[in-house]
């Protein structure tokens, strides 16, 4: 579904990703893992395609996004849902309209067709009931699933999530990863997370990835890394990359 070949980027003298590769294959949930500053949300708005890479290509489903026309790449884009680091939901809206607010965006639909929809993405996220309250009313938690509702609001092909448990404690972040993993079940659709909990990426993931310096330096399904005490995923959780980056 996604695949990223020779993908690079700089921010001034600063290389964020230095030749990037890698496969999503479709309908898997696939966790990119890494240290703050290793560049997994530049790499995450490059798939997505609000940050155009330097060099390299970006597949989606056989389609290179790179170069496309703005119309083009919006069409690209409907087919993608996102929950974003902080939900970035809008506060003057209740939840329901937030919801409902890509729906209206690009569906020419009845209100109550909306509204229904509305309902359904709010049920499978635990929220049936809470659609009036705005944001600001609502638990972090709580606007954690509220964003992954409006995300699928459109029936997304993609979804990608930006450290969707950040700012969580660890029961809520439970919660979440558990809710993401009925969501795919319910739907298997192809999920993209960026994350820095390794050991929930282990549990819920069909592949993880793990970024360094700007490359993705180790990869593999959890059953095979679980199974190697060398892996350089599993001494990255345990902090045996610790040194090394602190010394960059």
């Amino acid at each position: 579904m996604i695949q990223l070949k020779d993908v690079t980027k700089r921010f001034g003298p600063q290389v964020v990703l230095d030749g990037v590769n890698l496969v999503v294959e479709k309908n898997s949930v696939t966790t990119i893992v890494g240290a703050s500053g290793e560049g997994k949300s530049v790499l995450l708005s490059i798939m997505i395609g609000l940050e155009p890479p330097d060099t390299g290509e970006i597949m989606i489903d056989g389609e290179n996004i790179v170069g496309m026309k703005e119309s083009q790449l919006d069409k690209i884009r409907r087919r993608f849902g996102v929950l974003f680091q902080e939900g970035a939901l809008f506060d003057y809206l209740t939840v329901g309209q937030n919801v409902a607010f890509p729906i209206r965006e690009h569906l020419k639909l009845p209100e109550k067709e909306i509204q229904d929809i509305v309902m359904e993405k709010l049920a499978s996220v635990g929220l049936l009931g809470e659609e009036d309250k705005t944001p600001e009313q609502l638990s972090g938690g709580m606007r954690k699933r509220a964003a992954l509702a409006r995300a699928l609001a459109l029936e997304p092909d993609i979804v990608f999530f930006d450290e969707p448990t950040t700012g969580l404690d660890p029961v809520t972040s439970t919660v979440i990863f558990n809710l993401i993993l009925k969501t795919h079940l319910e739907r298997p659709v192809t999920y993209v997370l960026v994350s820095h909990d390794v050991k929930s990426a282990l549990e819920y993931s069909d592949v993880v990835m793990m970024m360094y310096r700007g490359k993705i330096l180790a990869q593999g399904a959890p059953s095979v890394i679980k199974n190697d005490p060398g892996h350089p995923i599993l001494r990255f959780m345990e902090g045996a990359f610790g040194a090394s980056l602190a010394m960059r």
